[in-house]
């Protein structure tokens, strides 16, 4: 039996198997989750949710890794979401941000959780919402998610991160993709790494050019700065932690860091009101309701919409 107070008194405590505890009945939707999120509540809202996200090999595990070590030097402690894409056949992960984050394995306040997509487009785990609301009851006061890293469909993060840094390497047309529809959208900060090679300068410029084209905005609004980096060495790092204080402070400033966080709380409400209702749906099948219903659209003597609104009228007895 899972003692969920105690569970939430020690990850509050800092101890790593609790909070890891804790995420493991997120991730598998446990009986225990409602508990779970009520009694972490009260211990939530104070970390800063950063995503980072970019195409695969531009170095987004040794750029998080590298962002971990700035902000420790700093005192923070940090939590980190790394989500790694499913195998379509066992539906594992090989959970390889583990390999190259080893430097902070032995570190009390560095906590690193591996998830799995589990088949969920968008570059996160389904179960992201809840596992950050976790790192964050925890008393982590920075939270870096690591996306899959699947290209223009890993938009998802810019909804569940109070920044989103974009990361581009030169030489593997990171600039064409960055003019594509999404990516430029989602970026509050655009960071070049790998900078020691040849391209990093023309990729900065080219980049810089598209965000000029695609300007709409007015005085005050925030521009995204673009940093270069060569995050195996750790170069550029606290050019990187700079510019992300500077982002924290404008949203706070403007209310827009009030504003992400309301429309990410409407999100995940909404998200579990409809796994609900989805679950409910599921269950009707043999129900004499839904029966009833089909027989009637297979006669002709009712539309498939028209049937829809009177089951969902009886679900919810609208």
């Amino acid at each position: 039996m899972v003692d969920v107070t105690t569970l939430v008194a020690q990850a509050r405590e800092g101890r790593p198997r609790a909070v890891a505890r804790l995420i493991t009945l997120v991730e598998n939707a446990a009986p225990q989750l409602r508990e779970v999120m009520a009694a972490l509540t009260p211990y939530t809202g104070q970390a800063y949710t950063v995503g980072l996200t970019g195409s695969p090999g531009v170095g987004k595990s040794t750029s998080t890794s590298a962002l971990v070590s700035a902000y420790r030097r700093l005192g923070k402690r940090v939590g980190v979401l790394a989500v790694d894409p499913s195998s379509p056949f066992s539906g594992g992960a090989l959970l390889g941000d583990r390999v190259r984050m080893q430097d902070h394995a032995t570190d009390p306040e560095v906590f690193i959780r591996s998830m799995a997509t589990r088949g969920h487009l968008g570059g996160l785990s389904w179960a992201a919402p809840q596992a950050l609301r976790v790192l964050d009851g925890a008393g982590c006061e920075v939270i870096l998610v690591e996306t899959v890293g699947v290209g223009q469909s890993e938009v998802e993060i810019a909804a569940q991160a109070d920044t989103t840094v974009v990361l581009l390497a030169p030489g593997m047309g990171d600039g064409i993709q960055a003019a594509k529809a999404g990516i430029l959208e989602i970026g509050d900060l655009f960071v070049v790494n790998k900078a020691d090679r040849d391209g990093a300068d023309a990729t900065a410029r080219e980049l810089n050019h598209m965000l000029g084209l695609g300007e709409s905005r007015g005085p005050g609004d925030w521009r995204p700065p673009i940093v270069k980096t060569v995050a195996a060495r750790g170069e550029g790092m606290d050019e990187v932690v700079e510019a992300l204080e500077k982002h924290r402070a404008w949203l706070a400033e403007t209310g827009e860091l009030a504003a992400r966080r309301r429309r990410r709380a409407a999100d995940e409400v909404q998200a579990i009101a409809l796994a609900a209702l989805r679950a409910r749906i599921g269950d009707l099948h043999g129900d004499r309701r839904l029966s009833a219903l089909a027989e009637r659209v297979a006669a002709g003597e009712l539309d498939p919409y028209g049937a829809a609104d009177q089951l969902v009228a009886d679900l919810t007895g609208a």
